[in-house]
């Protein structure tokens, strides 16, 4: 990246809390000291990095403008410390009876200029146009006699907002970004903003945020490039990070990360996890044991989150449960040096099965029973959580979830489900991994190995009822993410016709349990949530 002067500048990858004013203007604050520090003219922070995002319908109230208008304010004569250092903030603007989602330049204590966002995605996990109007001028400002492009995330996935900075007279663009994970985006991401900078011939300086907020991850995954795409710096996806470069420094190819897909998606859990439960305000999580994988992957991928002093764990069995789901929870407990204990629900069940003895009488035990079970287990769960003020982890996945292969109000009940976004054949994938990462079998190969079930009845396992989860998953991945109709879905993959139509069907009956679900991270291109948006009553 080349400029008629060179300018140091500084990008921070930064995790905001939604509606923390204070507190993401005194990290911007502690940052903006460290860049000037540095010897920086330009500090860049992420969109809406003042009040984080997406802070959804918080924005439609004018109360919450004007704090963070007020808060903009203050942060900016703050600055004024710092007399030659220009800093990028993310803000709402309320202005002309409309609401926009800005970049404010400040500089020298006071607010030097407003870029609006231009491009509003309504598409997937986005609503902007619900909440903005778009801008219509592109901002260039100068910075040690720079001239500077800006824009805000949706603007650099169209050609447009570089083209009129480089008409503009800009010599290097600025974007500043709130875009969210999904596997395989960040490569897709960077081949489109900067093929649209280069082809404008200016250089980019991208800088994205990170953390997670309620369903979203964000992954940073910041980086500059030069005005014929080379990218010669990347921050470290998933964290939140400072760097300082020069725009005079001539760049070659950075590397791009080996890692795996399961590698990647451990750290987008972990992540969205941690900050789930601190930014909601507790501590500590309490989950189901069951001796299961997906139990096991969450718990293992909590630890890494919060610390095994901050997890605790009950197993729960009844007449149905295995001996060795009681030995394996216990051995993974031990070698995840998490709290956990042995709370058997038989007494509790055989109460419930004895009481409504008169009402079943002449009827066998079927689906009831077993739903008994899950519920008992969720109500002690919520009341480890009332008790102690912990949080409850859910453990189903997303074959589960598709198809209703869950309990409402038992193994449904909880604050926030991990893995519901993750296919099961991945979640034995993402076991592996972790098993990988640490260098010996923290997840014991026995759990990962044995056949699945929920142990509601005697002998059960998951395929009693639902077909080989590598046919299950690939149904519901062509369904879901390609959109693929059920003819092409049995054509592609060679299954049976009336077996495609059979989870369909089970896709869109159960849209009642996934909209009283607790959320869980978007990991992929389609997830139940944001993502997904079909009635509950309809004909199928």
């Amino acid at each position: 990246m080349q400029t008629k002067e060179p300018i140091r500048c500084a990008l921070y990858q930064m995790n905001p809390k939604v509606g923390d004013f204070r507190g993401n203007a005194e990290k911007i604050l502690s940052v903006a000291r460290k860049a000037a520090d540095a010897g920086c003219s330009l500090l860049v922070t992420p969109e809406m990095s003042l009040v984080g995002y997406p802070a959804e319908d918080w924005l439609l109230r004018d109360d919450f403008c004007a704090k963070a208008r007020a808060e903009l304010q203050r942060l900016a004569e703050k600055l004024a410390d710092f007399p030659d250092l220009a800093v990028l903030v993310g803000v709402p603007e309320v202005a002309e009876g409309h609401r926009f989602n800005s970049i404010a330049v400040l500089r020298a204590g006071r607010i030097e200029a407003l870029c609006r966002k231009q491009h509003l995605p309504e598409y997937g996990v986005f609503d902007e146009t619900r909440i903005f109007t778009p801008g219509n001028n592109t901002t260039v400002v100068t910075v040690e006699g720079v001239k500077v492009g800006l824009c805000i995330c949706e603007d650099l996935w169209y050609p447009d907002v570089a083209q009129k900075a480089k008409a503009m007279g800009a010599e290097i663009l600025v974007a500043c970004n709130a875009s969210p994970y999904e596997a395989g985006k960040a490569r897709q991401r960077e081949r489109t903003v900067v093929g649209h900078a280069a082809a404008a011939g200016l250089g980019l300086i991208y800088v994205n945020c990170t953390g997670g907020q309620d369903e979203l991850i964000f992954d940073g995954a910041s980086f500059v490039s030069d005005d014929q795409g080379t990218i010669g710096l990347r921050l470290t996806a998933f964290d939140e990070e400072f760097a300082v470069f020069e725009t005079a420094h001539s760049y070659e190819a950075v590397a791009v990360s080996e890692e795996t897909p399961e590698s990647e998606l451990y750290k987008a859990l972990t992540l969205a996890v941690r900050d789930y439960v601190r930014k909601s305000g507790f501590t500590d999580v309490v989950l189901g044991l069951s001796g299961g994988i997906d139990s096991a992957v969450v718990a293992a991928v909590a630890v890494k989150a919060l610390g095994a002093e901050h997890v605790h764990a009950v197993m729960m069995p009844t007449r149905f449960t295995a001996d060795l789901s009681v030995t394996e929870a216990r051995k993974l407990a031990s070698n995840l040096g998490i709290h956990y204990v042995v709370r058997p629900i038989e007494p509790l069940f055989a109460a419930f099965v004895s009481e409504l003895s008169a009402d079943f009488k002449d009827r066998k035990p079927d689906v009831t029973e077993e739903n008994l079970q899950a519920r008992i287990r969720g109500v002690l769960l919520m009341a480890y959580s009332n008790k102690f003020g912990q949080l409850v982890l859910t453990t189903g996945n997303k074959s589960e979830t598709a198809v209703g292969y869950s309990t409402l109000y038992g193994d449904t009940a909880g604050a926030f489900a991990p893995i519901k976004d993750v296919f099961k054949t991945r979640v034995w994938a993402l076991a592996r991994e972790i098993n990988r990462e640490v260098g010996f079998e923290l997840i014991p190969e026995t759990i990962i190995t044995r056949a699945p079930s929920a142990e509601l009845r005697e002998g059960q396992t998951d395929q009693d009822s639902l077909p080989d989860y590598a046919e299950l998953d690939a149904i519901l991945a062509r369904y879901m993410e390609k959109r693929e109709d059920e003819k092409t879905i049995a054509r592609e993959t060679g299954l049976p016709a009336s077996l495609v139509h059979r989870i369909v069907t089970l896709v869109h009956r159960n849209e009642y349990k996934r909209r009283q679900s607790p959320p869980g991270p978007k990991v992929s291109a389609l997830a139940f949530g944001r993502d997904w948006r079909f009635p509950i009553t309809t004909k199928i």
